[in-house]
């Protein structure tokens, strides 16, 4: 084959998903990652529709259900926390808001991290700082290691992706901001939630949430808001904090507790909500894959589904084609391409359903929740759930024996 040796940047559940399947059709495969260790924690994410497939072609569902948080469902509550309107995990065949399996987006980047060694080799605490390519191969100069050679060069590291910025171009012209941020961190709090994800707006589009985490007395908390693009330091994560908190000061429910909370957590996390928008997902011999090349936001709920599929449809595509990038990469973006573009496609609303700006607001997208089992709700909630499913998934000859094999649907 060609282009035997690989690397890949970013180790979250792309990057380790696409490690994987490499290995396993016979790649030499490096992961470079700016953490100084797997990332543990993080909110939970979706196991559902083509993203379970590929988790079941892996042969790691059953440890994947095994590490599953145990949540009851979705709903909304208002500023004294009693429910207005909710979604039971059961909904729409367990592929609702609240999906049948959701895991921590650790627990599942380390699930599938584990699955790739001992045969992968990982550089931690490093990153990619320069790209120069000739017809041979790609020269990678790194933040901290020696420049080293490869065939090629794959982007899984997220929506600030350092592989797209330095093959694709400056941030902006890639990435459409959806005006929103969200913060995102554990805290240690005795939350009446009885095993749901709740969620409270605020007028002025702020969104504080709270859902069960994995372990006994911990819960996730998501503190969001509406606001044009921001200029912060994204390591400074104190005053990240002071933005949240002064974001927040005054609001209802759980507010002040979370705010407390968050000054103390561990994995406090504050990004915006954008989409990566991209006529192609490769240049030359650098390619990317899961949110660096076409982030979704959190707000459809795919982006865990569009990071497995990619990687395996990436490596099934590569190995099919010999190592032949030129024909693999334009075979990825024919398969990928409509599956991309409908989970791109925001829920009715759009940011603006997510936090709405005025009191009315709310109590309309609460209306409508409360009528998600009846005509039209339950059709354009159905449609917007089955999205996680429709794309058919190839078969790979080179992939089919490395996992549990591809009649194992999970």
């Amino acid at each position: 084959m060609r282009n035997t040796d690989i690397l890949i940047s970013g180790a979250g559940i792309g990057g380790t998903a696409l490690a994987y399947w490499l290995r396993a059709a016979g790649f030499a495969v490096t992961v470079v990652e700016r953490a100084p260790e797997p990332r543990p924690g993080g909110q939970t994410v979706d196991l559902r529709g083509a993203g379970r497939t590929v988790v079941s072609r892996m042969g790691l569902m059953d440890r994947a259900r095994a590490l599953a948080v145990d949540q009851r469902g979705f709903a909304y509550v208002n500023g004294a926390g009693r429910i207005t309107a909710r979604m039971p995990a059961d909904s729409f065949g367990g592929e609702g808001i609240i999906s049948e399996i959701e895991i921590l987006r650790g627990d599942l980047a380390r699930l599938l991290y584990d699955a790739t060694l001992p045969d992968t080799e990982y550089l931690f605490d490093d990153t990619v700082t320069r790209l120069d390519e000739d017809d041979d191969g790609v020269t990678v100069t790194f933040e901290k290691a020696a420049p080293r050679r490869f065939g090629l060069v794959f982007g899984a590291d997220g929506l600030h992706s350092a592989v797209r910025a330095l093959a694709f171009g400056p941030e902006p012209d890639c990435v459409r901001p959806l005006n929103a941020y969200t913060a995102w961190f554990t805290a240690a709090e005795d939350l009446r939630l009885d095993g749901w994800m709740l969620m409270y707006n605020e007028p002025g589009g702020l969104v504080a949430s709270a859902r069960p985490g994995r372990l006994p007395g911990e819960i996730k908390a998501g503190l969001g808001f509406r606001s044009a693009p921001l200029a912060y330091d994204r390591r400074d994560i104190s005053a990240q904090q002071d933005l949240v908190a002064r974001r927040f000061a005054g609001a209802g429910w759980e507010v002040p507790r979370l705010l407390r909370a968050m000054r103390a957590a561990p994995d406090f996390f504050l990004d915006s909500m954008a989409q990566v928008r991209l006529d192609s997902w490769s240049r030359g011999r650098a390619a990317l894959v899961g949110d660096a090349g076409y982030c979704a936001t959190p707000l459809t709920g795919l982006g865990t589904s569009l990071a497995l599929v990619g990687a395996y449809v990436l490596a099934g595509e590569l190995a099919s084609a010999g190592g032949d990038h030129r024909i693999a990469f334009r075979k990825y973006d024919e398969v990928m391409r409509p599956y991309v573009d409908q989970a791109q496609q925001l829920p009715p609303g759009g940011a603006s359903g997510y936090a709405p700006s005025s009191a009315l607001a709310i109590g309309l997208r609460n209306l409508s929740m409360r009528a998600m089992n009846h005509w039209p709700m339950k059709n354009v909630l159905a449609a917007q759930f089955a999205k996680a499913g429709n794309i058919a998934l190839p078969e790979y000859d080179r992939l089919a024996a490395a996992g549990g094999g591809a009649g194992d649907r999970g």
